[in-house]
């Protein structure tokens, strides 16, 4: 049963082109409203988690400013890494949780098309940062006396905004194509914010060029990164194999897990999402996945990179014995 903030007037929210094709004036995002006996509950649930993944990211990006052994390109990436988190799930987070506040779901065009195509800027900039990050390790392990040269504070800084930019134009046409088609007298999008699959299940006719075109951009955005992250992991798996220390194995194995789990969970969940057929019947395995990737994975990121590394715990350490002396 849907709650009663969806049922719409239709007929006012569609205006007629020359056409005659449908355009949603705005759209209403369903979000949870299947369980609204809970929206309070979830309210609490996701403003608590929101407040940690800023809490957590801001912690790992002021140390790692502030601390002098963490001035590293290792930690110049995560640092990056917690501030593209923060902006990531601020592009949905903030709005589901007024959603479930206020008891609307109602979303302009133009936030709808604003909201999806800064969420897959962010989210094509999460895979090329990745990808980055298993780059620097295997030049780090297989290539150690060539890191300081190779990772130079310039090289850094340039692979950091290519990571931002390079996808921006290709997300922006994505945005622009998909919000281009036609829609079938629905404007009821059954997800919590603005993505391409429950989007183009509201698309009418034919549209298999335009699904055909998101996979292209998908396996560009997603793909190629990740077959770069394995690529380089390969390297470094065999390269640690072969030192003869175990101390040192398990120092470098170290190294690279904060990492890898990080991958896995953010291209496990989004490239399921995104690379499926379109179908009705994934809606709510969508709506779940998405929760993942795009709320639960920025809020591990922290835990993951403090919990497991000593470096991180240790200026965690020092920075709450000085604040605590003042």
């Amino acid at each position: 049963m849907q709650s009663k903030y969806v049922n719409l007037q239709r007929a006012n929210k569609f205006k007629i082109t020359d056409t005659n094709l449908s355009v949603p004036i705005e759209f209403v995002l369903l979000g949870f409203s299947d369980i609204p006996q809970l929206h309070w509950f979830l309210f609490g649930i996701f403003f608590f988690i929101y407040m940690s993944i800023l809490l957590g990211n801001g912690l790992i990006i002021l140390i790692t400013r502030v601390e002098p052994t963490l001035q590293t390109p290792m930690y110049f990436f995560i640092s990056n890494l917690s501030f593209l988190e923060i902006c990531y799930v601020s592009v949905t987070l903030p709005r589901m949780l007024m959603d479930l506040f206020t008891l609307k779901g109602n979303i302009s065009f133009l936030a709808c098309a604003t909201q999806m195509c800064l969420f897959l800027i962010l989210g094509g900039t999460e895979c090329f940062l990745l990808a980055v990050m298993s780059y620097d390790r295997y030049v780090a392990i297989c290539n150690p006396l060539h890191y300081p040269i190779v990772m130079s504070s310039k090289v850094c800084t340039q692979l950091v905004v290519g990571s931002w930019v390079i996808g921006v134009p290709i997300q922006v046409g994505q945005t622009y194509q998909i919000l281009s088609l036609p829609f079938c007298e629905s404007n009821q999008i059954n997800h919590f914010f603005c993505d391409m699959p429950p989007l183009l299940r509201l698309a009418c006719g034919n549209i298999f060029v335009n699904e055909l075109v998101v996979f292209i951009f998908v396996v560009l955005i997603v793909t190629i990164p990740f077959m770069l992250i394995l690529a380089s992991y390969s390297r470094i798996i065999s390269t640690i194999l072969k030192l003869p220390s175990k101390t040192g194995r398990t120092k470098a194995f170290s190294t690279c897990s904060s990492h890898l789990i990080v991958v896995f969970l953010f291209y496990g969940s989004a490239s399921i999402t995104y690379l499926k057929p379109k179908s009705n019947k994934y809606e709510e395995t969508d709506k779940f996945l998405s929760v993942f990737y795009t709320i639960l994975t920025p809020m591990f990121n922290p835990l993951i990179y403090s919990l497991r590394n000593k470096d991180v715990t240790g200026a965690l350490k020092k920075l709450f014995t000085r604040l605590l002396a003042l």
